[in-house]
């Protein structure tokens, strides 16, 4: 999925992402709150919501901004953006995971992998895929117990 460098969102949540590797979450939070708050359709409202969810401080809270940002994912009319799908519906996946809701975990992680092919085959496609593979190989271990 192609971003826009001089989008203003995008500048947002890059400032945000410097921030993070600084350590300074709280101001990195801030800024993509703000990122949120002024994006003005559902390709920066997507972007600014997926950021929006890395900092929440409960698994339900980080969910729900998930579902946020995986909703609007699916109203962008450009199949670029297909290539994200396995990462949302993974992020999602991990937190019915981590609430011990594995039936939801399950469906959520069998739909990231529909979406894998979309994903280029580079570290992160490698990462995304492992995620999704790993994440249903702990729900089969967790319900053989």
């Amino acid at each position: 999925m192609q971003f826009d460098p001089d989008n203003k969102i995008v500048k947002l949540c890059a400032q945000g992402m410097d921030l993070e590797g600084e350590g300074k979450n709280e101001e990195a939070s801030n800024i993509f709150l703000q990122a949120w708050e002024q994006a003005s359709n559902h390709k920066e409202k997507f972007t600014a919501a997926h950021y929006v969810a890395r900092h929440q401080k409960s698994i339900a809270d980080k969910l729900a901004w998930d579902e946020i940002a995986l909703n609007l994912a699916l109203k962008i009319k450009d199949d670029s953006v297909k290539g994200a799908y396995s990462s949302l519906y993974l992020n999602i996946a991990k937190g019915y995971e981590d609430l011990q809701e594995f039936e939801k975990a399950t469906k959520h992680y069998e739909t990231a992998l529909v979406y894998v092919n979309f994903l280029h085959d580079d570290g992160y496609g490698k990462m995304i895929k492992g995620g999704v593979e790993h994440g249903l190989e702990r729900i089969k271990t967790h319900l053989k117990k």
